[in-house]
């Protein structure tokens, strides 16, 4: 008996799509002691990278520089328009990345305005900013992007597999 044939996954425009759509994502690293360690984030997408700002002093930062090994993942609401009592999974896109703590001055202005620790005018916010880039590696794993909400039904088709192209 043959294999039916698997829904085609996302492609890696598609899903680089979805993430310049979004902008809250979780952001999962390990601490000195290599327990692992999730933060909530805001995001901007910049080429094929993502850009978080956050205080200099949080232990994300510490962290992150001690080791730049990072997976993030980030969720996309879906529902039913006009049957909102429809309980549907949210769309999601998970990725393991390399991430770099940068200042302030090492990004684009247009970037920085877009994060939320940038729209502020007050140049003592610059100084006391860190930025972490994040750049995907492999493969962006997905449920759900790309597709319309009926095949999110059927759990095996919804799951997909991107190339980050990076």
């Amino acid at each position: 008996m043959q294999k039916p044939a698997s829904p085609p996954s996302p492609t890696t425009d598609q899903v680089w799509e979805a993430l310049n759509r979004g902008f809250f994502g979780v952001l999962a690293f390990v601490n000195r002691h290599g327990h692992p360690r999730t933060a909530g984030v805001c995001y901007a997408v910049e080429g094929h990278a993502l850009f978080i700002s956050t205080a200099k002093g949080m232990w994300k930062v510490r962290h992150i520089a001690a080791n730049p090994n990072v997976s993030m993942t980030v969720t996309f609401p879906k529902r039913v328009p006009f049957l909102p009592f429809i309980k549907v999974p949210a769309a999601t896109v998970t990725f393991k990345g390399e991430a770099r703590v940068l200042e302030v001055g090492d990004i684009d202005a247009s970037v920085y305005a877009r994060l939320p620790r940038g729209q502020e005018s007050d140049p003592a916010v610059a100084d006391r900013t860190a930025i972490i880039r994040v750049v995907p590696r492999g493969d962006f794993v997905t449920f759900g992007i790309g597709m319309p909400i009926t095949r999110m039904r059927k759990h095996e088709e919804a799951h997909g597999r991107a190339p980050c192209g990076t």
